[in-house]
């Protein structure tokens, strides 16, 4: 199974669910799309505007693959799960984000840890979908720590001390 995540921003994703249910259209694999507010409305996919958390972090820990928008909490849930995500970071100049943040940390990111297939152009998503498994064969699939438990055991020391 495949599954796709374009976040919840409010501005469509349209490009990116279209694509992958065309995809899905010819190739014997099940894809599963949240779409947000992406106006298309997918016909060889199994598909819904939003799921609940519980739903995405199950379709994220059984997908085969993960397709996420340039979110970076989105990827970072698929890396700390030992995966390789495909990042298709969503563009100002399509009208699908407010400016390109979202291509830029993606390529820093990509740059830095070389743990994300970043789709910087559509017609690479195929190909990485179809090489899937060589081209993620020698980046960095160890996954990345949560910092949310250090953080709070941090944080609640700094509340002990002004309390006391």
């Amino acid at each position: 199974m495949i599954f796709v995540t374009v976040g919840t921003h409010e501005q469509p994703f349209t490009r990116l669910v279209e694509y992958m249910d065309k995809w899905a259209e010819t190739h014997d694999e099940e894809v599963v799309i949240q779409s947000g507010f992406s106006t298309y409305e997918p016909k060889h996919c199994k598909w819904q505007h939003f799921y609940h958390q519980h739903e995405m972090d199950k379709f994220n820990a059984e997908g085969r693959i993960v397709v996420t928008h340039g979110g970076p909490s989105c990827y970072m849930e698929v890396i700390q799960l030992g995966k390789v995500p495909i990042v298709v970071p969503r563009r100002h100049e399509l009208g699908e984000h407010v400016d390109n943040h979202q291509l830029e940390i993606s390529r820093k990111y990509k740059e830095c840890y070389n743990s994300i297939l970043l789709v910087e152009q559509m017609d690479q998503l195929g190909e990485y979908l179809e090489h899937y498994d060589e081209l993620v064969k020698d980046l960095n699939k160890n996954g990345l720590p949560s910092n949310n438990a250090a953080f709070c055991k941090e944080f609640s020391k700094i509340i002990d001390q002004l309390l006391a």
